[in-house]
């Protein structure tokens, strides 16, 4: 694969792929209300069910946002998701613009027994936020996202973006932990999990969501707290979409100043072992303000490379400090490492990994950074330096929380390996997809476990991944969602 036409490339599907914004009322009414025929969808059982023109205009007229059938316009931009490898076909989408939106379109297909899929910011790897023939509940149009300083608070729409998130906290001088891609959706990066540059600091997404307004599957508009409906907030803190549409998302916030240390240094990939054999001893010590973590891949100019980013949330001249060992290994050839605006940062990866690509992952949270690792690490990049390695710092305020706190039990891990492989060419699917999975295999006698928001294969191992918690994810899904109609995720099956 070309890794320069790829970044070139990718840039422009980013653009390509830009939602139009559409209007509520004009739009809404024509395409809610003029279906040309019934249509045919697909039941939660996998079964053709008929829609006919009046259960459509129904649901078009009791909306305030509009629903779209195939032959509609926008149709074509509204079913595309990040993942340029899902290319499917809702038979109806849902374009929420309300709470009462929402709770519309999950009596709809309740009511009808069709397939749901739920998409936020529509970047679910797997591709879980759409589906072929089902009902896509798309809560795009609805991004807003409110501050309380007061409290230091922060309600936050489902649809919104990452970069809505950071953009809102960050003008007031708060923050909580978002992700490395501003154009994710929050909610689903939150109901798996949420790592980022400030977890080690402030934990993961999860241990800073404060409560919820959740759709359930049977119509009900819940506000979830701790004082009330506990055990459902405490299933929404990483487990999974697996019991209803959240609407809204109440985080907590912390001050922050946004000047952060931060950047690359990069090496020529024969120093990797010096670097990966020093980050093995260094990286257990690090205060919980320094955020790095190694990185293997090929770049455009550079060819085959291993850097580290670093993400010191404190006082610069102490992150230097801190900094100083590391900058002494081998002999970098990029130390880009500066104090920069934290906002900017937080946009570095958007077109890298923009939308339209063909991308597939694999992931594995690993609890020791062990010489076995490095040399399996280096091993499987040199034997074929296509694919790239990211990773994400555990540790700190991570491992605060008990395995059982939240549905995410893998508190006690050091690092999230994350392989990725991107190209444009379907051709090259097959040969993308082998690269992640090859890589993974040979790491897989050093995994715990893996992450619900990358994994593309997980759904034989979910009860084995969420460990003690599995059992009480079943009683409280088979309480919410019996008819498991929130099924297109890492699947807790109802009892």
């Amino acid at each position: 694969m070309n890794r320069r036409k790829f970044v070139r490339n990718t840039l422009a599907a980013g653009v390509a792929a830009s939602f139009p914004v559409l209007t509520a009322c004009g739009e809404k009414a024509k395409v809610a209300t003029e279906a040309e025929a019934s249509i045919r969808a697909v039941s939660l059982g996998g079964t053709e069910v008929e829609l006919t023109k009046s259960m459509i205009r129904e649901l078009g007229e009791a909306m305030t946002g509009p629903v779209m059938l195939s032959e509609h316009p926008g149709y074509e931009s509204a079913r595309k998701v990040w993942n340029g490898m899902h290319d499917k076909h809702p038979a109806l989408i849902a374009r929420c613009q309300s709470t009462q939106d929402i709770r519309h379109t999950v009596d709809f297909a309740r009511d009808h027994g069709l397939l749901l899929a739920v998409r936020g910011g529509g970047h679910s790897w797997p591709g879980k936020s759409t589906c072929d023939g089902g009902v896509m509940l798309d809560l795009s149009m609805m991004t807003n996202v409110d501050v309380d300083t007061a409290s230091q608070t922060a309600w936050c729409d489902g649809g919104a973006l990452l970069g809505n998130l950071d953009d809102a906290t960050l003008a007031q001088g708060l923050v909580t932990t978002a992700g490395v891609v501003s154009h994710t959706g929050v909610g689903g990066f939150t109901l798996g999990g949420g790592f980022g540059r400030l977890n080690r600091k402030y934990g993961l997404t999860i241990d800073n969501l404060l409560g919820a307004e959740i759709v359930t599957a049977d119509g009900q508009v819940r506000q979830v707290s701790a004082d009330s409906e506990p055990d459902l907030v405490w299933a929404l803190r990483g487990g999974g979409g697996n019991f209803g549409a959240v609407s809204r998302f109440h985080f907590q916030l912390h001050p922050f100043d946004r000047n952060v240390l931060s950047g690359l240094i990069v090496w020529p990939i024969d120093q990797a072992r010096d670097v990966l054999d020093f980050y093995a001893g260094w990286q257990g010590g690090l205060s919980r303000e320094m955020y790095t973590g190694p990185a293997m891949l090929t770049h455009p100019e550079l060819g085959p490379v291993i850097a580290m980013e670093i993400v010191y949330n404190g006082d610069p001249s102490q992150g230097e400090k801190e900094l100083a060992p590391l900058r002494a290994i081998g002999k970098p050839v990029v130390d880009g490492v500066i104090v920069q605006d934290y906002k900017v940062l937080q946009t570095h990866e958007d077109a890298t990994v923009a939308h339209g690509i063909r991308s597939y992952a694999k992931n594995a949270m690993v609890g020791e950074f062990s010489q076995g690792l490095v040399d399996d690490l280096i091993e499987s990049f040199v034997a074929d330096p296509r694919a790239a390695l990211f990773t994400h710092t555990c540790g700190g305020a991570v491992a605060d929380a008990a395995a059982t706190d939240t549905p995410f039990p893998h508190r006690d891990v050091e690092t999230m390996l994350v392989f990725f492989s991107g190209w444009m060419d379907p051709a090259q699917d097959q040969e993308g997809k082998q690269l992640c999975r090859d890589w993974h295999a040979a790491l897989e006698p050093h995994s715990l476990g893996y992450y619900d928001n990358i994994e593309q294969e997980g759904d034989a191992r979910v009860a084995r991944n969420f460990g003690p918690n599995y059992v009480r994810l079943q009683q409280i899904k088979t309480q919410f969602d019996p008819g498991n109609q929130f099924r297109l995720n890492s699947n807790i099956e109802p009892v």
